[in-house]
């Protein structure tokens, strides 16, 4: 369940005993508590909706899936490269202790924090990456996400991550990384521009320090090989299900 283990959850449970109640209450011609539920129900879906705002924007966020695999592309030649690109530029970017904060998009569409950017359409490629983190450039205090091979957009605005899990020395770019991939399945690489450290977030989860080799082959992991074990696990259901007609 999308909002399993937070408060939503509890509160949901709370609702789901009201129902129940409201359903005696009208059977059993209970005006006076029929009346009071009523009255909790107009306002009740508002306070609902205002109070638990972030684990629904979470949940939203995680139906807004597809059902193929979006991270790069759909040929591991071309996946290969493209994190090969991203790699070097990333260890370019540490040497020149450049900010920047990279979102590969797996399977969630990332819609919402495409539109908070600038519009790319571009291939990916070191020069356009090391010019949008280039200091100077309006679009380097964003994020740049890349998804089907293609940065899509630069300068996106991510969510913040609020969990006080994490020591207060972490940065905002930092921050958005765990935020991001607290509500998606997204992968974020972030430099520091203060020590030039390289960090990977995924899954709500930062690592840190680390050095381009190991950065090449946990990227190769998350979006070579595990999508490729995804896409034959569908290629073998689709077979099954034409199978059975």
């Amino acid at each position: 369940m999308l909002i399993r283990g937070t408060r939503a959850i509890q509160a949901l449970k709370g609702i789901a005993i009201l129902i129940v109640v409201s359903a005696i209450a009208s059977l059993a011609k209970l005006e006076t508590l029929s009346w009071l539920l009523q009255r909790f129900w107009t306002w009740g879906v508002v306070a609902f909706i205002i109070l638990f705002a972030p684990e629904l924007k979470s949940a939203l966020a995680q139906m807004g899936r597809t059902s193929g695999i979006l991270g790069i592309s759909g040929n591991v030649k071309d996946e290969r490269e493209c994190i090969q690109i991203v790699v070097e530029t990333v260890e370019r970017l540490s040497e020149m202790r450049a900010g920047a904060l990279i979102i590969m998009a797996r399977q969630a569409t990332l819609d919402t924090f495409i539109e908070s950017g600038v519009p790319m359409n571009s291939d990916v490629s070191r020069e356009l990456l090391l010019t949008i983190f280039y200091p100077e450039t309006e679009l380097h205090d964003g994020a740049v996400i890349i998804r089907n091979g293609r940065i899509v957009a630069a300068a996106c605005t991510l969510p913040l991550s609020q969990s006080e899990e994490w020591e207060s020395s972490l940065g905002t770019r930092h921050r958005a990384a765990i935020g991001l991939t607290e509500e998606t399945d997204a992968i974020a690489i972030v430099v520091s521009e203060e020590t030039g450290a390289i960090s990977m977030a995924v899954e709500g989860k930062i690592t840190r320090y680390l050095n381009p080799q190991t950065l090449n082959s946990i990227l190769i992991d998350y979006l070579v090989k595990s999508a490729n074990v995804h896409k034959s696990s569908e290629e073998v259901n689709a077979n099954d299900t034409q199978a059975t007609r």
